[in-house]
C-alpha cells in the first residue's frame, strides 16, 4: 500500500458518518471532507417510512450499529407490524438471536413471499454512494480505505459492556499505542468490524473511540503538551471515553455512557481517574463500561491538561478544557486518527500529516 495515493477515512458514529479524503502533500484543511447522516440514522428514517405506510419489513445485508435503527424497529413492532431478518443483520439488535426473536423479529433464511413488504439493506458503509458523491466533483478515490466503528464485540452470553472494555484492558497491559487497535483484518469476535471487512475487502478498521482519541492528539495544543501528560475526553453521542496519555503511552482508560453523565459526575470521575482512585466496579455498576489505570500513573504525570473532543462537548463546557480541533476541524478527529493510525502501521513511527 502506498500513502502517496491518499487515504479514504470514514468515521461512523450513531448520528453522523464523517468522511475525509486525505491526500499526501496537501494541507489537511484543503482535503475533501463530508459530514453526512450515519447509516443507522438513514435506516431509521426508512423504517419509520415503512411504519407510516403500514408495510412489514425484511432486513437483509450485514451487522451494523444499532441506536436509531434499533429504536425505529421497536416502534415498528409496537405498531403491530412484522419484521423479518436474515441472521447476520439480526445480530445488530443483540448477539443472542433468541433475544432478537424475543423482541418480535422473525429470523428467516430468505426473503418472505408476501405483499406490502419493504426490504431494507443493513450495513454501516455504503461505499458506492460515497464514490458517486465524490465522483461528481472529480475526486479520485484512494486505494487505502480506513473505517472506524464502535464495536462491543460478539458476546451472546456475557455483558457486552464488560466484553468491550476488555480491549482497553488488553491495550493497557500490552503497553502498545492506540494504532495497535487498527486491524486488517479484525479479530473474528469484532463482528461489526468483520462485517465491514466483508463489505470492503482490504479496508483497515478501528474502534471509533480509539480513532477519536488518536485524532485529538494531532491538535497543535495537544502536541505541545503530550510529553507532560494529558487527559483526553471524547464525548460522543453514545459513549464518553477518557484516556490518560503521556508521550506515546496510554496510562489509563475510562468509558461510560454519555446519557448517564452530567458535568458534576464527569468532573468527579475525571478527578479520581487521574489520581488512580476511580474503581472499575463503580463505573460498571453505574451502567458504564469500566475504568483502568496502570499502577504508577500518578508518579508519571498529574495529567492536568484536559483535551475535549466529540459531538457532545458543548454539554460540558464548564469542564474548562481545550476544545481540540485537529487541522481546524473537530468533527474529523476520528478521520485524522484513522489516517495517523494507518500512517504509523505503514511507516512505523508517529508524526503529523503535513
Amino acid at each position: 500500500m502506498d500513502l502517496s495515493r491518499g487515504v479514504l477515512a470514514i468515521d461512523v458514529g450513531s448520528g453522523t458518518q464523517d468522511i475525509l479524503v486525505w491526500q499526501q502533500g496537501i494541507n489537511p484543511e484543503n482535503c475533501p471532507k463530508m459530514i453526512l447522516p450515519s447509516a443507522t440514522t438513514i435506516l431509521a428514517g426508512l423504517i419509520a417510512r415503512a411504519t407510516q405506510k403500514g408495510d412489514d419489513i425484511f432486513l437483509s445485508g450485514r451487522t451494523m450499529g444499532g441506536g436509531p435503527c434499533s429504536r425505529a424497529i421497536r416502534n415498528h413492532l409496537r405498531a403491530g407490524l412484522k419484521v423479518f431478518a436474515l441472521r447476520e443483520p439480526a445480530l445488530t439488535f443483540h448477539d443472542d438471536l433468541k433475544k432478537v426473536e424475543g423482541m418480535g423479529i422473525q429470523i428467516v433464511d430468505h426473503k418472505p413471499d408476501r405483499g406490502s413488504l419493504t426490504e431494507l439493506e443493513m450495513g454501516d458503509i455504503h461505499l458506492e454512494a460515497i464514490h458517486r458523491a465524490l465522483g461528481l466533483f472529480h475526486v479520485a478515490i484512494p486505494e487505502i480505505i480506513a473505517v472506524s466503528v464502535q464495536d462491543h464485540g460478539f458476546s451472546p452470553t456475557k455483558s457486552n459492556r464488560a466484553f468491550r472494555f476488555r480491549q482497553w484492558t488488553d491495550l493497557l497491559r500490552s503497553g502498545n499505542g492506540l494504532e495497535s487497535l487498527l486491524y486488517q483484518p479484525p479479530p473474528e469476535h469484532l463482528n461489526r468490524m468483520t462485517a465491514i471487512s466483508k463489505k470492503v475487502p482490504g479496508a483497515w478498521v478501528m474502534d471509533t473511540c480509539a480513532s477519536a482519541i488518536l485524532g485529538a492528539l494531532q491538535d497543535r495544543w495537544a502536541i505541545s503538551r503530550r510529553e507532560e501528560g494529558v487527559t483526553i475526553v471524547n464525548i460522543g453521542n453514545e459513549h464518553t471515553v477518557a484516556a490518560l496519555v503521556k508521550a506515546q503511552r496510554i496510562w489509563g482508560i475510562y468509558e461510560h455512557h454519555t446519557s448517564l453523565l452530567d458535568t458534576e459526575k464527569l468532573t468527579d470521575h475525571l478527578a479520581r481517574f487521574r489520581k488512580e482512585k476511580l474503581a472499575n466496579q463503580e463505573i460498571f455498576e453505574g451502567m458504564g463500561h469500566g475504568c483502568r489505570v496502570i499502577s504508577g500513573a500518578r508518579e508519571a504525570s498529574p495529567f492536568k491538561h484536559l483535551i475535549i473532543t466529540g459531538p457532545n462537548r458543548e454539554r460540558f463546557l464548564s469542564l474548562d478544557g481545550h476544545m481540540a480541533a485537529p487541522f481546524g476541524d473537530m468533527m474529523l478527529s476520528g478521520c485524522f486518527g484513522l489516517v495517523e493510525a494507518v500512517r504509523q502501521k505503514l511507516l512505523g513511527r508517529p508524526a503529523g500529516h503535513r
